[in-house]
């Protein structure tokens, strides 16, 4: 019986992260993989709304430390509304980002400690029983060309400017040579299909392991 498995992909905004799990989603369904995908924030009603406020919500000012704490309080409710019982069923989880992005955009980019970040993120995925991905994969470019690629207005995040784009993606790059268990670097300067085909390889070798048959 083949074990479930969590994954999730990372990254500045411009990547092409979330066509990639898109995409890395219809790879699995075609392969007969049960699959749940999942957006942080996001991905359940409260996490919408939660969303919406740390995106759009410029009308608030919001504090960093205010800003890591919404997003560990969407992300919680993820973890038990859907995440959990998707993997209870045996399934694969693919999730557009997670709790490395409040540790990177939060932490390396916004001045609160990584360390700290990490710490409260256990308490919003279980406590003793914390839950990461089994791999994450962080889509990799310049912000420059990033920010050209996203080609849509830019969200509370993205408005920062390029100095903290430059910091994020130092931050993510920092967290990958540190977690190289759990962490990989995609050069997302390939085209979609090529950048694709590394994702595939990644994750084809983490499933095998588990039991599934899949195939690049």
């Amino acid at each position: 019986m083949p074990r479930p498995a969590f994954l999730s992909l990372d990254g500045l905004d411009g990547t092409g992260k979330s066509t990639q799990c898109r995409l890395l989603v219809e790879w699995l369904v075609a392969q007969g993989v049960p699959v749940t995908a999942c957006t942080d924030p996001g991905g359940t009603p409260l996490g919408q709304e939660l969303r919406k406020l740390l995106l759009f919500g410029r009308e608030h000012r919001i504090g960093t430390r205010t800003e890591a704490l919404l997003f560990m309080a969407s992300r919680a409710q993820l973890v038990e509304e859907v995440i959990r019982p998707a993997l209870a069923r045996g399934e694969v989880v693919v999730s557009d980002r997670f709790l490395l992005a409040n540790v990177v955009y939060q932490g390396h980019a916004g001045g609160l400690s990584p360390e700290e970040l990490w710490q409260v993120g256990t308490f919003a995925t279980g406590g003793a029983e914390r839950l990461e991905p089994d791999l994450t994969l962080v889509l990799d470019l310049p912000p420059e060309i990033a920010a050209v690629r996203r080609n849509r207005e830019a969200d509370r995040m993205e408005a920062r400017g390029a100095d903290y784009a430059e910091r994020v993606r130092a931050g993510f790059r920092s967290e990958v040579a540190r977690r190289t268990e759990r962490l990989r670097l995609v050069d997302a300067t390939a085209n979609v299909d090529g950048v694709q085909k590394i994702i595939r390889g990644e994750v084809a070798g983490l499933l095998r392991g588990r039991g599934w048959n899949v195939k690049e």
